[in-house]
């Protein structure tokens, strides 16, 4: 069968306990070309992932962006919907299948995503993100609230725009909507596509505060040049507000 659908998953290989949860919940989603990026220092992990992989490839080492880059440049010419998702999250059951109708269905759709489950270290639900297609909208101007494990967007249009932007280290995701965005109306699915676990291990919740402050930059180099200037009004309180809404669900965690 020719798979049209591409996720790539960049790993350090350092967490067993979690990639082999993660690369089966992708099998179980739907079928796709499974690309992993590791560190040539860790290929001692790549008979493991043989069962659930179709191709490995070294990372260069040079920031996650430029891993997922990488991956995605070694994608075969079959694939059309391609996204990335960490070693430690997960799909749901039909989720890809779910978001490759959709996109198939919506000729002029950018990308597609839906509901997020965070998850803590034992699988355990501490939080919903119900998303909404309010999401898209207030990228520009709060918080980003699309979960970008489930997501899908086309290939050819992560081409077009650059692919991810390497010069970021936290928030290219959100930089990647924004790109997205305008080539197409984004799809918003009433379904839960992913498991976003939550734990200090992760990039974005282990470097909350420099996650938010480069959201915020990418927020305002997005903005109309008039509007970018007026952001320094509320962008402070809404970076603030951000980081304690993190802090927040890490507090809830400790207390399980």
């Amino acid at each position: 069968m020719v798979k049209d659908c591409g996720i790539v998953v960049p790993t350090l290989g350092q967490r067993p306990e979690f990639i082999g949860q993660c690369l089966a919940s992708i099998r179980e989603a739907g079928e796709c070309f499974v690309v992993v990026v590791r560190p040539a220092t860790a290929s001692s992990i790549d008979s493991a992932l043989e069962a659930f992989v179709d191709l490995i490839v070294d990372d260069p080492q040079t920031g996650l962006a430029r891993a997922i880059n990488e991956g995605m440049s070694r994608m075969p010419p079959s694939v059309k919907f391609v996204n990335w998702i960490g070693d430690d999250d997960r799909l749901t059951p039909d989720s890809l299948s779910a978001t490759r109708q959709a996109l198939l269905g919506s000729p002029t759709a950018s990308f597609v995503y839906g509901a997020c489950r965070y998850i803590d270290s034992e699988n355990q639900q501490v939080w919903m993100n119900h998303s909404g297609r309010f999401a898209s909208p207030l990228m520009l101007c709060g918080p980003q609230l699309i979960p970008q494990p489930g997501a899908l967007f086309r290939k050819s249009d992560f081409d077009l725009v650059g692919g991810l932007n390497t010069s970021l280290k936290w928030a290219f995701d959100l930089d990647l909507f924004l790109k997205l965005r305008k080539r197409g109306r984004p799809v918003f699915l009433r379904v839960v596509l992913s498991e976003f676990r939550w734990h200090e291990g992760s990039l974005s919740v282990g470097s909350r505060r420099g996650s938010v402050t480069e959201a915020s930059l990418v927020r305002q180099s997005h903005l109309w040049t008039p509007v970018s200037r007026l952001s320094i009004l509320w962008e402070p309180l809404l970076r603030q507000m951000i980081f304690f809404a993190g802090a927040r669900v890490s507090r809830k965690i400790e207390k399980r």
